[in-house]
């Protein structure tokens, strides 16, 4: 089953963690996301891929999240609501997508929550700020 990489309120420590994903998981390991940068206008993250948003050389950092089998589906289902994302759906807040992130032990797939085009255009519009050095 697909990992899962969180980088904002669903790492551990944070707000969301304890709540979706503390107890649920077969593994947690550091991971980082090289030509991605961070924005927020808020009480979380928007992560974001697009060439006019990513400054050069800029890298999110987090955590790959394996979620134990029996637990995968109703994991998913809690993180997509959490994020806001329905698969199709016009205006989802976030879309989840496979990207290869990077871990100490090689590259890994995994599902990431990405900014929705409306966050994008908000960003281009100025009314998101950008979280340097890549950590919620």
């Amino acid at each position: 089953m697909r990992p899962f990489f969180v980088y904002g309120t669903l790492k551990r420590g944070q707000s969301n963690y304890a709540r979706l994903l503390a107890g649920q998981t077969v593994s947690e390991t550091p991971a980082w996301l090289p030509g991605a940068a961070l924005y927020t206008a808020g009480p979380y993250p928007f992560l974001v891929r697009a060439v006019d948003l990513v400054p050069p050389g800029s890298t999110v950092f987090g955590e790959l999240m394996e979620v134990a089998p029996a637990q995968y589906q109703p994991v998913l289902a809690l993180l997509d609501e959490l994020e806001d994302f329905m698969p199709g759906r016009a205006g989802n807040l976030y879309e989840r997508v496979v990207i290869t992130v990077q871990t100490a032990t090689g590259p890994r797939e995994a599902w990431v929550y990405v900014a929705g085009a409306g966050a994008e255009e908000a960003i281009r519009q100025g009314r998101l700020r950008f979280i340097a050095g890549g950590v919620w």
